[in-house]
């Protein structure tokens, strides 16, 4: 009997024998639980288990009642296991739960004609291939936590069009993926580089988003023939992109390190519709840079440092945006062109007065922001708002600076500002009238001697 009990002894701790430990399974402790070659979840666990493993079974289906007494767990690993579904609301119970891994199964292997699949917001650490889903036309694995997606992921995914991967902390852009793909979306990774000439099979993709990550220098798109959408925003991009693409038709590079705008930059750019450039550094921003721009109706240029408007800007701009820059002055040169400006914001500038030419140049003018610069609020600033009415042009104004007695009024609606002006504008009007009565008289008194004479010389 002594021997028998000290076999079992030392059975329980080589085997990881425990009263409640389920069959083919080994439970290495009160927390750890391994099992191997089971048809169904064990129904009893030590209810301390905070790690259950299972691996080489035939689990066909995973459903919520196998896990209601599993309150402790905190990390289930099921290996090649056969499992091909898994109820609504399984893990729901699992508040414990911090890793949950289910490699190798069979989860989609019935969901062949599968054509959007939706991963958001797991934290997935890990992902293997190929994912065997030949008709998946679009995948989001969106805010996981994903460091690499091997080249075998998408051997089976030929018919994918729209791919992101935003939200994760992917170094680089997984390759080999589908030649099928229109849009692939990389936005919140830690890319620093990107390698175009891994991507130049993807020759129908339209839509590149780049925008949040650790990205120096762009060069090399151009091989992206068929690239209509780049965004690369929020990045510590120092110069434009070298070689876009010349179908490319928004360009989103606001929120970088740009200085410099030239012609060079923009020379191949024909279809380009959107330019952002706002949240940079641009303090030089050469005259006609983007005159080769035929199509650009939308122009973003706010939060820099630009002196003035630039010069010889495209006369299809629809929206010219220049709000936090340190502009003084609009010169008519600046805008002349500009017949079909929709909307001009030159908010939180240094502007002080409106040339009346700049306005009747701009027939289309709907919305103007000058608030936020030092108004110097003269009547003839006073005649630019009521063209402005006249135009239907909705204006949003700001408060004058000078003269000293109109501080704080609004040169928009002030009625005091009126009045004076209207006073101003009686008494010019007043003058004007006395002086060409003057001038009608001396006029009638030489014409009168005129008449004289010409009676005499008769």
């Amino acid at each position: 009997m002594h021997l028998l009990y000290a076999f079992l002894v030392l059975l329980s701790l080589s085997y990881g024998f425990h009263p409640t430990c389920p069959g083919r399974c080994s439970c290495d402790s009160v927390y750890s639980v391994q099992c191997y070659r089971l048809t169904e979840l064990p129904s009893t666990l030590p209810s301390t288990t905070k790690k259950l493993y299972i691996s080489h079974s035939k689990i066909p289906r995973l459903q919520m009642s196998s896990f209601t007494q599993m309150l402790a767990l905190e990390d289930f690993i099921l290996l090649a296991s056969g499992t091909e579904s898994v109820e609504n609301d399984t893990f729901k119970t699992l508040s414990t739960l911090k890793t949950l891994e289910l490699c190798k199964n069979n989860m989609l292997s019935s969901l062949v004609s599968l054509q959007s699949l939706m991963l958001d917001d797991n934290n997935i650490e890990s992902v293997a291939g190929p994912l065997a889903l030949p008709h998946l036309k679009r995948l989001s694995m969106e805010n996981n936590r994903l460091h690499l997606v091997p080249a075998s992921f998408f051997t089976s995914l030929q018919s994918l069009q729209f791919l992101s991967f935003s939200g994760n902390f992917l170094t680089k852009i997984p390759i080999n993926l589908p030649k099928s793909l229109l849009s692939l979306k990389m936005e919140r990774n830690q890319l620093k580089v990107v390698r175009f000439r891994d991507l130049k099979h993807l020759e129908h993709l339209s839509h590149l988003y780049l925008s949040e990550n650790s990205l120096s220098s762009i060069d090399g798109a151009q091989i992206l023939a068929n690239l209509t959408t780049l965004e690369l925003s929020q990045n510590q991009v120092q110069m434009l992109p070298l070689r876009l693409p010349a179908r490319l038709q928004k360009l989103d590079i606001s929120n970088n390190l740009i200085q410099r705008v030239t012609a060079q930059d923009f020379h191949d750019l024909r279809d380009l519709k959107h330019l952002f450039l706002d949240n940079n550094t641009v303090s030089l921003f050469e005259a006609g840079a983007l005159q080769m721009c035929s199509q650009l109706s939308n122009l973003a240029l706010e939060q820099n440092l630009l002196l003035s408007i630039p010069l010889r800007l495209p006369g299809t701009l629809a929206r010219l945006d220049l709000k936090g820059n340190a502009i003084q002055n609009i010169a008519e040169m600046e805008l002349k062109d500009l017949k079909q400006l929709q909307v001009l914001n030159l908010r939180n500038n240094k502007i002080s007065a409106l040339d009346l030419k700049v306005l009747e140049g701009l027939p289309r003018l709907r919305h103007l922001y000058l608030d936020g610069n030092p108004w110097n609020c003269t009547c003839s600033l006073v005649r630019a708002r009521e063209i402005l009415k006249a135009k239907g042009t909705d204006v949003r104004g700001g408060q004058c600076a000078a003269p000293a007695e109109q501080q704080g009024e609004s040169w928009m609606s002030s009625k005091k500002i009126m009045r004076q002006c209207e006073h101003h504008l009686h008494l010019t009007e007043k003058n004007k009238e006395t002086k060409k009565k003057s001038k009608l008289e001396e006029h009638s008194r030489i014409n009168m001697d005129d008449d004289y004479y010409d009676y005499e010389i008769d």
